[in-house]
């Protein structure tokens, strides 16, 4: 029984590695969803080629952290496989009892994994404690931008005869639609961060914008000339921002 106990001693410390590898992530301007998935990719050892990842690799902090977690994991595996073997290998050593205890255990673990009141009282505690004695910065970019909501950060391709390839930045009035530019990549790779109201665009061009999903998609298919559809977007941005101020 005591091997049983150990066993699940074992996989609750692994799922708290794992919690505290994705807040650590977060930490670093990673949203939620992304760190809590890079946190277990590294941990168990899988390693996905994604975008992603890359981003990991790219960031000195967050290779730290993935390389911690790769080792954890490592020793956490070896540990959870010769624990295993300790429970139901030998004589008697796979009881009805030891099995009920494990299947039990590993319920109520899976149970808590899946708790958002646990994830809402674990999380901030561990942050605050990473914080505390890491040089981690919480940013949170993703919360922070309300990319949960129905806003997006999208790249949008500049292309020939549409209407965002039809003048100057400041010309195009996106602010006035609700839409930010936060950057412009030149056809030639160089990136334009904050760039200026004159910023003239060209085919090949990305856009980097951010607003509501389904104002980003329409300017992604606006057709050029379509004054409509600008008039179309102030007034609803118009209406939203009225709505906010009540």
């Amino acid at each position: 029984m005591v091997s049983v106990v150990s066993l699940l001693l074992v996989l609750a410390l692994s799922m708290l590695v794992i919690r505290i590898g994705a807040v650590a992530f977060s930490m670093t301007g990673l949203s939620a969803e992304v760190a809590s998935f890079q946190s277990l990719s590294a941990f168990s050892g899988t390693g996905f080629t994604t975008a992603e990842a890359e981003t990991v690799l790219k960031d000195p902090a967050r290779r730290r952290i993935a390389t911690l977690l790769i080792r954890l994991g490592a020793v956490g595996m070896a540990s959870s496989i010769a624990t295993l073997l300790l429970s139901f290998v030998g004589a008697g050593a796979a009881t009805p009892e030891r099995l009920l205890v494990l299947g039990l255990g590993g319920l109520a673990l899976f149970a808590l994994a899946r708790s958002r009141a646990f994830g809402r009282i674990l999380t901030p505690l561990i942050g605050r404690l990473l914080a505390r004695y890491t040089t981690l910065e919480l940013r949170d970019y993703a919360d922070l931008l309300h990319l949960r909501e129905d806003y997006r950060i999208v790249e949008v391709d500049i292309r020939e005869h549409t209407w965002l390839a039809e003048g100057a930045i400041g010309e195009l009035d996106l602010p006035g639609e609700g839409v930010l530019v936060l950057g412009v990549v030149r056809g030639d790779g160089d990136y334009v961060g904050a760039p200026p109201s004159d910023l003239r665009l060209h085919p090949g061009d990305l856009l980097v914008l951010y607003g509501r999903n389904n104002r980003l998609h329409e300017l992604a298919t606006r057709a050029p000339g379509d004054r409509a559809a600008q008039r179309e977007a102030r007034a609803e941005h118009l209406r939203n921002c009225s709505e906010q101020r009540r």
